[in-house]
């Protein structure tokens, strides 16, 4: 007796949406809708909060994607909404900020030492590249030695850039929000730090993890001869490799 086929739905990145949805809609309801004419400091901060908070749990739940950054997302989302409802001290969100990318740099430090680096998860896997297709080669050269020391340190340097952006969540946080929690200036400050922290952090971490990738592919292309485009997964590359082979070989 078969099983019946998996109905899962395939998760497709959409950058604008997440944009929008965990960026924009919350800044401007934080820093426009807090007063007391509108929704309230109160109302505002819960508002505002859900929108990154309630994507993320669709995220997780659609698509099954319980990996501990995704889940650590909607713990932070779940904490900066905690400190201000609780009006608890401000210096605890620039702590909160900090320790959530700190929390990911020691995981993929740590990862390095398991069976499984975050970075195979991330960069080095069959949805971006054609790993079968790389391992071959490198058994054929002899290379996996020098590949594995290569992927190792490309872990460090991924693991820097979750470091570099505790770093500069705290100080943007500590520059930012100066009011109490629980204030309408609080939500406003928060709302513009939230603004803030993607041309700030997230952009250079993105330019990072790209050099990453780069380095990351140069190592393949010394180590095996092989482009970009015949390195990429068939999915990526826009082809069939199973297919090309046969059609080469007749």
């Amino acid at each position: 007796m078969t099983s019946a086929p998996s109905t899962r739905p395939t998760h497709k990145p959409r950058p604008w949406v997440d944009l929008l949805v965990s960026i924009v809609i919350p800044s401007v309801i934080l820093m426009k809708l807090s007063g007391d004419d509108y929704l309230g400091s109160t109302w505002a901060l819960i508002i505002g909060l859900a929108f990154p908070l309630g994507w993320g749990l669709f995220e997780l739940v659609k698509y099954r994607k319980y990996n501990f950054i995704a889940v650590l997302g909607v713990i932070s989302v779940g904490l900066t909404g905690g400190i201000g409802l609780m009006e608890l001290d401000a210096k605890w969100l620039a702590i909160k900020e900090a320790s959530v990318p700190a929390l990911i740099g020691i995981a993929v430090l740590i990862s390095t030492h398991t069976r499984y680096p975050l970075l195979r998860t991330m960069l080095y896997n069959r949805a971006v590249l054609n790993v079968d297709k790389i391992h071959d080669a490198l058994l054929k050269k002899g290379s996996e030695g020098l590949f594995e020391s290569r992927l190792q340190r490309a872990s460090y340097y991924f693991s820097g850039t979750f470091f570099f952006s505790a770093v500069m969540n705290y100080v943007i946080a500590k520059w930012i929000v100066t009011s109490p929690s629980g204030t309408t200036a609080f939500n406003e400050e928060l709302g513009r730090m939230t603004l803030v922290s993607y041309p700030m952090i997230a952009v250079p971490s993105m330019i990072m993890m790209m050099a990453i990738f780069y380095y990351l592919w140069r190592t393949i292309r010394r180590l095996t001869g092989f482009t970009l485009d015949e390195v990429l997964s068939p999915a990526l590359a826009g082809h069939d490799d199973s297919a090309s082979e046969q059609e080469s070989s007749k």
